[in-house]
């Protein structure tokens, strides 16, 4: 995937602190295929973002600058949109959880993670930051490969959901009033199973009566969120899980995820493939840090997935 350059539309320039590598920390976005939702060719994003007082949803695309000296994102909006670039700048910056002083205090004591901290010392969690569209991807996901969700999720941002262009480039949202309204025999056309199609109907519906507004879900601690989030037909604790970490950005370690279990798995050397439990205990001094070092262990897994790291001392 890659996508043709185009005439910048607008233009307003985000700068960062070294060390950051940009182009690996948003690699998760295209990794798995082109959704069309969340889009990354290595070198352009194409996202959409609520932002400004109005919580408007925004299309926008943010060119990686190849400057080592600062690394920069150069946002484009459409034209009649340009008077919100402050607003969106604010709102992309904060995608990118940039502060690593948990995991630069978690790297003194353990060994395993301040190799990877080392290994890659500028890729970062990057959020999924709209309380709807990050539980559809979680439905998406469920218990499939990631290619194949986000087939699906393509499929259902060209039947339900709103194409946006930013110059010549485009990119899709969706939004919970149409999903609301379709049957299951729609959705099923699309290929989601019936399971699926019924929790993507009752996210879309929950969203439709309020009960998935950003600052809400926010304002909740974590173990009240899981349970407000569970209640949904389709969510469970593993999505919950995964909200928390990327859609909050809050610390937390996704133990039943299988990727995750890899990851754990290969950072600390373990024989096998760890259980949730034994998950949970190598990762539980990980701290305000587990966000960072999951996202780590898990970028690590994906660039060099045939390798294996001289095994660390347990944690």
């Amino acid at each position: 995937m890659v996508f043709q350059p185009r005439q910048p539309v607008g233009g307003r320039e985000i700068a960062f602190a070294r060390p950051l590598d940009l182009a690996a920390s948003l690699a998760g976005l295209g990794r798995s295929g082109d959704d069309l939702i969340d889009r990354f060719d290595g070198h352009v994003v194409l996202r959409t973002m609520r932002s400004g007082p109005d919580g408007r949803l925004v299309p926008y695309a943010a060119e990686i600058t190849d400057n080592p000296d600062r690394p920069t994102l150069t946002l484009h909006l459409p034209p009649a949109l340009e008077g919100r670039l402050p607003h969106l700048a604010d709102a992309v910056r904060a995608t990118l959880l940039t502060d690593r002083s948990a995991l630069a205090q978690l790297a003194t004591t353990d060994g395993a993670v301040a190799q990877l901290a080392r290994r890659y010392r500028g890729v970062v969690p990057v959020l999924y930051a709209d309380p709807f569209s990050a539980l559809i991807r979680s439905i998406s996901a469920q218990q499939v490969n990631l290619r194949w969700a986000a087939i699906v999720r393509a499929r259902l941002a060209r039947r339900f959901g709103t194409r946006h262009e930013v110059g010549e480039w485009d990119v899709w949202s969706l939004h919970s009033e149409p999903l609301a309204g379709a049957t299951v025999e729609e959705l099923r056309m699309l290929q989601l199973t019936t399971a699926k199609a019924q929790s993507v109907i009752a996210v879309a519906r929950a969203a439709l009566a309020g009960e998935l507004l950003a600052a809400d879900l926010h304002a909740l601690d974590d173990e009240a969120l899981i349970a407000h989030l569970v209640r949904i037909r389709g969510i469970g604790r593993w999505s919950a899980e995964w909200f928390l970490a990327r859609t909050l950005g809050r610390p937390r370690v996704v133990g039943g995820d299988l990727g995750v279990r890899k990851a754990v798995g290969r950072l600390y050397a373990t024989p096998g493939i760890p259980s949730e439990l034994e998950t949970r205990r190598l990762t539980d001094r990980w701290g305000a840090a587990a966000t960072h070092v999951q996202a780590l262990a898990l970028h690590d897994l994906a660039v060099s997935p045939g390798e294996r790291p001289p095994r660390p001392r347990s944690p």
